[in-house]
């Protein structure tokens, strides 16, 4: 038997990933509804119904598809990088990035906290809080490495995040509203709230063109945290190695990922304005696709029976999160 080449032996894998991210992106251009996660469901159908195909032994198809939704998803992380400018947190008050910081904290928390009253799986639970507290789909894939989280547990984390941010469009508004808050308090609310940047500029701009604009921003606040939450959840997982190799007195080195360094470093060119917005713009739409194309990956990996194991359960605890980080940004907002 020829030895397949390094390169080529993914070929088959890549292809079913970016057939099924075509056609997910056919999809949204009739729904409104999140891409990565049309993507995810796209790829589940596909993947159970020719599962033989992705999931047998001998399957052409594993070893390319597990690459897409492992490396290239990090370099689509990598490349998100762009879309981040730290000069972002000179727009933003103290009181306001206290409101971003505690925010993301409690719902971080709530979300681990209520996996454990309701018997969900550590690491799913720890992903729906991190989507909710931060920026959704992106903060899900840039933290699962790290975490060394199931794609079965991303799958699922991410098309909850995304549901909630969906209904947040509509409900958001509607109690910010409710709550008799200002153009800016309403702004506020919605950009600390919901999941993606696009659902919290939408739910802002239904409001009003200056509730949009501090929507927007303090979205972006809450996207700029997502660096710091992967260096805690490094020196979270290197403590946790050096605790289970303590009794064989093995040293553990738990380093800082590539993809992070990269990220981290687009970062930092987007805030020096080294590089031209038509160049930024092209990176960033780039980063899209590819990221679309791994989030069809994770979705071809997933098997129905494991999703219908945790989706009830799973379900309840982004119910209830949503709404006490609702509450809570509401309490914040009105106290500060």
């Amino acid at each position: 038997m020829l030895k397949i080449s390094k390169y080529k032996k993914y070929a088959l894998g890549l292809l079913a990933s970016m057939v099924v991210a075509l056609i997910a992106y056919t999809i949204t251009q009739f729904i409104s509804f999140s891409t990565a996660t049309v993507a995810i469901i796209v790829g589940m159908l596909v993947g159970n119904v020719f599962y033989k195909t992705f999931h047998g032994d001998g399957s052409h198809y594993k070893v390319g598809v597990k690459w897409a939704e492992k490396d290239l998803l990090m370099f689509a992380i990598a490349l998100m990088g762009i879309n981040l400018n730290f000069t972002m947190l000179a727009k933003l008050g103290v009181q306001t990035i206290l409101i971003i910081v505690m925010g993301m904290v409690f719902t971080i928390f709530m979300g681990v906290l209520l996996g454990k009253l309701f018997k969900l799986n550590p690491k799913l639970s720890l992903m729906i809080g991190i989507g909710n507290g931060v920026c959704g789909s992106s903060a899900i894939a840039a933290t699962s490495g790290v975490a060394k989280v199931q794609s079965n547990d991303i799958g699922v984390s991410i098309a909850l995040v995304n549901l909630m941010g969906t209904i947040g469009i509509f409900l958001a508004p509607a109690l910010a509203h409710f709550l008799g808050f200002n153009d800016v308090q309403a702004g506020i609310f919605t950009g600390n709230t919901l999941q993606a940047v696009g659902q919290a500029v939408a739910a802002g701009f239904s409001i009003s063109p200056e509730a949009g604009h501090y929507a927007t921003v303090v979205k972006m606040g809450r996207v700029l945290l997502l660096v710091p939450l992967v260096l805690i959840l490094i020196y979270i997982a290197k403590k946790e190695a050096q605790k289970s190799h303590e009794e064989v007195n093995e040293k553990v080195k738990v380093g800082i990922p590539s993809f992070i360094i990269w990220f981290v470093a687009f970062s930092v060119v987007a805030s020096l304005g080294l590089l031209s917005k038509e160049l930024e713009t092209a990176i960033s739409t780039f980063s899209h696709y590819i990221t679309l194309i791994a989030m069809s990956a994770i979705g071809l990996m997933i098997h129905f029976g494991t999703i219908i194991k945790t989706a009830g359960t799973a379900f309840k605890v982004s119910s209830i999160l949503f709404a006490l980080q609702l509450m809570f940004s509401a309490l914040l907002i009105s106290l500060l």
